[in-house]
């Protein structure tokens, strides 16, 4: 299964907008890409579309942030200063991963392995003075939901 949607983002407001149409999504997604290159600006879209509506930094020093919207918890992670994958242990990663809890991973490689698979994963990239995403679904229900996705503009 490789559906993919790739899609331009000239501005913070359009990789927000990413951000919203992706919220019916659930379970593990991994956010890859440099620093600046949007990954939290498309985090807070997706919290936007959940209703939340404080401030959405990236947890870069307090590495999990959990919200509760909708009925759904939903945990944003930015492992980057993350020094031994082992670590997530001790944040109880594991056992929020169990359940329908969302868990939005950003730098997932430094976990080495250790979360498992995701259902999606999502790369951001500069492209000159934008930013380009290209989602990838790595399960079946986030296939589906990735070829609807695909078809709006």
């Amino acid at each position: 299964m490789s559906e993919q949607l790739v899609r331009c983002l000239p501005h913070e407001r359009s990789t927000e907008m990413l951000g919203r149409r992706l919220s019916p999504l659930d379970g593990l997604i991994f956010l890859h890409g440099e620093l600046g290159s949007g990954k939290t600006a498309l985090v807070r879209g997706f919290l936007r579309a959940l209703g939340y509506r404080g401030a959405v930094k990236s947890p870069t020093y307090t590495l999990v942030e959990p919200y509760e919207l909708s009925g759904r918890r939903i945990l944003h992670l930015d492992i980057y200063r993350l020094s031994d994958p082992e670590e997530l242990e001790y944040l109880g990663v594991r056992d929020e991963q169990s359940g329908d809890n969302t868990l939005l991973v950003e730098w997932p490689d430094r976990a080495g392995g250790s979360l498992g698979e995701p259902g999606v994963e999502i790369f951001m990239e500069y492209d000159g003075a934008a930013r380009r995403a290209t989602v990838r679904a790595l399960s079946e229900p986030a296939a589906s939901f990735i070829k609807v996705l695909s078809g709006l503009k």
